[in-house]
């Protein structure tokens, strides 16, 4: 579903699960987001992050965002996965 513009920062727009089964340091994974987005990943538990708004959208200038997140274990060496998530922005203020 579209994500409504008007949606304050801080709105949770989605939750990501991550799962490593190995032990130990090559079970304990991070998550990050790349570019430059108006997005940011917030950890609320071991496993668990929120997307959430860290600023104002506006679907005349963009009217999707493609998120790229990476989730990196802290292995040696280090192993990391990449999923990709599409949010499109729906337009609240057009008569």
């Amino acid at each position: 579903n579209p994500i409504p513009e008007d949606l304050v920062p801080s709105t949770v727009v989605a939750v990501i699960n991550v799962r490593d089964r190995d032990s130990g340091d090559n079970g304990q994974v991070s998550c990050s987001i790349d570019g430059d987005l108006p997005f940011r990943l917030e950890p609320t538990s071991e496993n668990t992050y929120k997307l959430l708004i860290a600023s104002a959208l506006d679907r005349e200038k963009v009217s999707a965002y493609n998120i790229s997140i990476t989730a990196r274990d802290r292995g040696s060496p280090a192993l990391s996965s990449r999923a990709a998530l599409v949010l499109e922005v729906s337009d609240v203020n057009d008569n």
